[in-house]
């Protein structure tokens, strides 16, 4: 088996079958994702041990494999044809490495994802915290993409970004756009955050917030005069801003939860539903951070925030119930698929 060859030809199975993920293991043929489904490559071989020890050393070079010896973790990047990109991550599982991979698409608007005009104005704040959440695999990084491009193309800025590792790779347009690295250009999220106070930075972007001190740090930023979009893995609004704030001890609880109210612009969460007609659609969520909000949150009311959205459409909130029902109402998605992503599937049927 030549390695290089078998995972090129793979990358261009998912590319023309419009897929998201390849997935690469010990004892079982190649498996991408296509439509949300996996699908498994039944002309191709199952992978032996030492197939995926090629197929790895054809994606990263000598150090990195160093790397993933040691840590028995690896995040990677992998350029193909100079035009596409896949984000990589390297693992153990039962003794045996798996590989997986994901196809970074091209930077779209947000036109062009199907998502609300209204995300546009938090793009044009001066500063303030925006995040975007939802489980894996939902859109969240190709959102915020599109929020930094269109910064980019209309605001002339110094952006910096932190990922790990870089997904889209922004050319510099109105916009200084400067992107770093954990582990080749810095060590890591929190550092960096710290460093870019130094850097006259007006935007940051931050991959994902992992730890209370990628938040604290994040959060300052946003205190200190910076525009900064994140994301976070978490379901809706409210137990996006629980999940922060619990992340600190006690002690320090009343203090990050008087940052949020302060700094929040708003929380947009998002899904992404398979079509009717096939392919994928969003279903979202916007909480706009208003006096109420803050009020809520300062008052450990996180509780009652998903009613504020429920009732807060005239602010330009958008409730998922609604949107789902929007989507089946539309003939996009069918009800079934609706019900599965809503987190109050009754309130979903009075809609629809």
């Amino acid at each position: 088996m030549n390695h290089k060859e078998e995972i090129n030809k793979i990358i261009d199975i998912l590319i023309s079958q419009k897929g998201s993920d390849i997935h690469a293991t010990v004892n079982r043929k190649p498996v991408i994702r296509v439509d949300g489904d996996l699908v498994t490559l039944e002309e191709h071989a199952k992978y032996k041990k030492e197939d995926l020890l090629e197929i790895l050393g054809t994606l990263v070079d000598k150090e990195k494999q160093d790397e993933f010896f040691e840590k028995k973790e690896l995040d990677f990047a992998y350029d193909y044809k100079e035009k596409y990109r896949l984000r990589g991550n390297a693992y153990f599982q039962q003794g045996n490495i798996g590989i997986a991979l994901r196809l970074i698409p091209e930077i779209k608007t947000l036109e062009e994802l199907n998502l609300p005009d209204i995300l546009k104005q938090f793009a044009y704040k001066e500063q303030g915290f925006f995040l975007i959440v939802g489980p894996v695999g939902q859109g969240k990084s190709t959102t915020m993409a599109a929020l930094i491009e269109l910064i980019n193309q209309d605001r002339a800025e110094h952006i910096v970004t932190i990922e790990n590792p870089i997904e889209y790779v922004f050319k510099p347009k109105r916009s200084l756009i400067e992107q770093r690295e954990i582990g080749l250009d810095t060590e890591d999220f929190s550092s960096a955050l710290k460093g870019a106070f130094r850097q006259d930075a007006n935007v940051i972007m931050v991959g994902e917030m992992r730890d209370p001190e990628t938040m604290m740090a994040a959060v300052t930023a946003a205190e200190t005069g910076h525009l900064v979009f994140s994301t976070l893995h978490t379901n809706n609004a409210a137990q996006t801003i629980d999940r922060i704030i619990d992340s600190f001890p006690a002690q320090q609880q009343d203090q990050i939860r008087s940052q949020i109210s302060n700094t929040l612009l708003g929380v947009f969460s998002q899904r992404l539903i398979p079509k009717v007609t096939g392919g994928l659609v969003p279903a979202y969520e916007l909480l706009i951070n208003n006096n109420a909000v803050a009020n809520l949150i300062r008052e450990k009311r996180t509780h009652e925030i998903d009613v504020v959205i429920e009732t807060g459409s005239q602010h330009g909130m958008i409730d998922m119930n609604h949107s789902l029902a929007d989507l089946v109402k539309n003939g996009q998605i069918s009800i079934d698929s609706a019900r599965l992503h809503s987190l109050n599937p009754k309130v979903l049927d009075r809609l629809v």
